[in-house]
């Protein structure tokens, strides 16, 4: 499966299963507030940690970890390698059927990791740019395919994070691209290079596609998690104004009432004039038979997902046809380029 392909389905796949199974986990009432939470993020992580495995899998091993080498290794320990390899690999020795397949693989390895030229295009834009056999890598194009898939990312992450209550999740997303997008762009024009030690067998250009491949579990994940916190601060103080002044006006109709009461006198048989304490003793119990809610009983937290969220699936077509849109201009342009 090509990188386009599994970003497609990395993008049905998040949006049309896991998105609905983090709200059905999410969904008020249903968990404690931290076991809800703690399950979503639970469910995200071991999705991506599976999902990206299996696509490890199905690569298969790089030529670094073919030849059993870090990345930083020198041509002396490679030939080492290739020498203690080759000899149990050769199809003289090595009695599997796929035997002079596994050796021409190796040899190809080796000849890759040898000559410094092929090896850093190798290590920076992968095995597809190497099969070109350019002798210089384009790199406005590569640029270019960059910008292309972060624009049509970025285009679905502002169609996905819609809605007042989605501005946490919006932010976090786009600043982890942000993020993503100047170290991917650091890498491929050697800006940067990565340390030794940090898994030492990868390639720049397997990182920078292990990043976007877990991109969709982190969007999902801002998702939901954006949401569920989200603090509708203008809908509470609305509330809050709102009983404020139901309160305010069932005490002006108790003062009203109080106040007939004591030009009209204290009720039936001769009028008399009603004291100051006994017209706050009727205001009081006046008050008290009232189920009139505390400002600070208002709850400030959305229920999960607010209302507002739950619109026609006129919204959730219009986004998948986009994608599916942005997609195809996307493959046309890596094969116009390739």
């Amino acid at each position: 499966m090509g990188d386009s392909e599994s970003s497609l389905f990395s993008f049905f796949f998040y949006v049309l299963f896991v998105y609905p199974a983090t709200n059905w986990l999410l969904k008020p009432g249903r968990f404690s507030r931290t076991k809800g939470l703690t399950y979503a993020i639970s469910l995200l992580v071991a999705i991506a940690a599976v999902k990206t495995g299996l696509e490890l899998k199905e690569q298969g091993p790089n030529y670094y970890q073919l030849m059993k080498v870090g990345r930083s290794a020198t041509a002396l320990e490679i030939k080492r390698s290739y020498k203690k390899m080759s000899l149990e690999l050769h199809p003289d020795k090595n009695p599997s059927a796929t035997a002079l397949d596994d050796f021409a693989t190796l040899k190809n390895a080796y000849d890759v990791l040898m000559d410094m030229d092929a090896r850093e295009v190798y290590d920076r834009f992968g095995p597809e740019k190497l099969k070109q056999k350019v002798a210089v890598i384009d790199e406005y194009k590569v640029l270019v395919e960059v910008a292309i898939f972060y624009a049509a990312w970025g285009i679905m992450t502002w169609m996905l994070t819609l809605g007042k209550h989605n501005s946490n999740a919006r932010q976090w997303v786009f600043t982890g691209m942000i993020a993503m997008l100047v170290v991917e762009v650091m890498m491929l024009l050697k800006e940067i290079e990565l340390p030794a030690w940090f898994l030492p067998a990868m390639t720049a250009h397997e990182l920078i596609q292990l990043g976007h491949n877990l991109f969709p579990a982190f969007l999902n994940g801002c998702r939901c998690i954006g949401a569920y916190l989200f603090v509708d601060l203008d809908g509470h103080q609305r509330a809050l104004l709102g009983a404020l002044h139901e309160q305010n006006k069932e005490v002006l109709r108790a003062l009203r009432d109080i106040q007939t009461s004591i030009q009209n006198g204290g009720g039936a048989g001769p009028a008399r004039p009603m004291s100051v304490g006994d017209a706050m003793r009727n205001l009081e119990a006046e008050l008290e038979g009232k189920d009139i809610k505390h400002p600070s009983e208002v709850n400030i937290f959305s229920d999960g997902f607010p209302d507002g969220k739950k619109k026609s699936n006129a919204n959730l077509y219009l986004m998948i046809g986009g994608y599916i849109v942005l997609y195809y201009i996307f493959a046309g342009n890596q094969a116009a380029s390739a």
